[in-house]
């Protein structure tokens, strides 16, 4: 009789840890979804979209946040092939790369944020505008809390071609952030400037 021995590392969409990423995305998703569909719901209803008073999102501004935050995803996407191919600098580098231009969109939106003319209790408008903002920032802080503990586990050489699983994970939930900052951006930055 022969006994079949489990893997111990399995990496991408085989492994459970992959899947537990997937899932949480997917509940984030609904969150997100929510709070997007809550803001819609009051921008259709409201004859004015900012209410008067309150000027329209700085598309100059959010625009270069999001270059900045979206090609984040690049150098995160290049470090996780780098590693794959055992070539822990390329991970260490592009994860470095990738947390520099998460927290200059964090700066971005912080300098939005301080000179903005409205607050969180301005009208429903501003309530919605700053909890989505504030909650897509509170995950791209939970990114760098991620990318950083991968580049620490990187420098105690916990990583190589064959052990990758939490990098892809994390490199996983950044692209997630990334992708989710673009129906933000188009619905609270882009749409007000459309109708």
């Amino acid at each position: 009789m022969s006994v079949r021995v489990l893997p111990t590392d399995v990496g991408g969409a085989r492994a459970t840890g992959w899947w537990g990423m997937a899932m949480f995305i997917v509940a984030e998703l609904a969150l997100f979804g929510s709070a997007l569909a809550a803001y819609f719901f009051l921008r259709f209803q409201t004859p004015t979209w900012p209410p008067a008073g309150i000027e329209k999102p700085d598309l100059v501004l959010g625009g270069v946040a999001t270059a900045l935050l979206l090609s984040s995803s690049l150098p995160m996407l290049w470090a996780e092939r780098g590693i794959a191919r055992g070539q822990v600098w390329r991970l260490r580098l592009g994860i470095a790369i990738a947390m520099v231009l998460a927290i200059a969109f964090l700066s971005i939106q912080g300098y939005e944020y301080a000179t903005a003319e409205f607050g969180y209790r301005t009208a429903a408008y501003g309530s919605l505008f700053f909890t989505i903002t504030g909650l897509h920032g509170l995950h791209v802080i939970g990114g760098l809390l991620i990318a950083s503990y991968l580049e620490a586990r990187s420098f105690a050489g916990h990583f190589d071609e064959q052990r990758h699983l939490a990098v892809q994970t994390g490199a996983l939930y950044w692209h997630f952030v990334d992708l989710v900052w673009i129906a933000i951006f188009v619905s609270l930055y882009v749409s007000p400037h459309i109708g």
